[in-house]
C-alpha cells in the first residue's frame, strides 16, 4: 500500500495518522503539487494505491483503511454532520490561504469574504461542541484536531478565539500518532 501527500496537508495527515493506528504495511511517498496534478484528477493530495485499487480522496481512503483494519469510520449521522463540517471548513481555509498566497485580496470580493465568513460560522458550531480531552479519538475528532493544528499553523486561525478549540487541539497534540505526524518545522 502507497500513500502520496505532503507532510503539511491536514488530510494526508489524517490518513497517515490511520495508518499508524492500523498496523497496515505502508509506504508513504512526499509528493509536490507538480507530482499530485500528474497522479490524480483531483490535482491534490492524498492518493492511494493498494495493487490495483487507487483512492483519491481522504475519506475514502480512510473509510478504506478503517475497514481494512476492522474499525469503525463515522458510524452516524451527527458523526457525519460534524465531519462535513469540518470538511466544509477545511477546504474554505485551504482556497482562501492559496488564494492570499497568489496575491488575492480576500476581502475585495463578496464570494471570498462568504468563505471567510462560513470558516468562522462553523468555529463557532465546533465550539459548542463537547471534546474529549485524551484519546482514543475518533475520526470526527482527528479531522478537527488535524485542521486546527494545520490552521494555526498556517496561521489561518485565531484559535484564542475559540477557547474549548484551543484546548482540545492542546490535548489531541499529544496524542502519539499525532505527534509522530506532525509537519516538520
Amino acid at each position: 500500500m502507497k500513500l502520496y501527500g505532503s507532510y503539511t496537508s491536514p488530510f494526508v495527515r489524517h490518513c497517515r495518522i490511520a495508518l499508524l493506528e492500523s498496523t497496515l504495511d505502508y509506504e508513504f511517498i512526499e509528493t509536490d503539487q507538480v507530482a499530485s496534478a500528474t497522479l490524480s484528477p483531483t490535482k491534490r493530495v492524498p492518493l492511494l494505491q493498494d495493487g490495483e485499487l487507487t483512492l483519491h480522496d481522504s475519506s475514502a481512503i480512510l473509510r478504506y483503511i478503517r475497514n481494512k483494519s476492522d474499525k469503525p469510520f463515522i458510524e452516524g449521522a451527527v458523526e457525519l454532520d460534524q465531519y462535513c463540517l469540518i470538511n466544509t471548513a477545511l477546504d474554505s481555509t485551504i482556497n482562501l490561504f492559496f488564494l492570499t498566497r497568489d496575491g488575492v485580496d480576500i476581502e475585495q470580493f463578496d464570494y471570498t469574504k462568504r468563505q471567510a465568513q462560513r470558516i468562522d460560522s462553523i468555529l463557532a458550531e465546533l465550539e459548542q461542541l463537547k471534546l474529549p480531552l485524551n484519546g482514543p479519538f475518533n475520526d470526527v475528532q482527528l479531522r478537527l484536531g488535524c485542521y486546527l493544528s494545520w490552521a494555526v499553523f498556517r496561521q489561518r486561525i485565531k484559535i484564542a478565539d475559540y477557547p474549548r478549540l484551543a484546548l482540545f487541539l492542546t490535548s489531541i497534540e499529544q496524542d502519539p500518532c499525532f505527534i509522530e505526524t506532525a509537519p516538520p518545522v
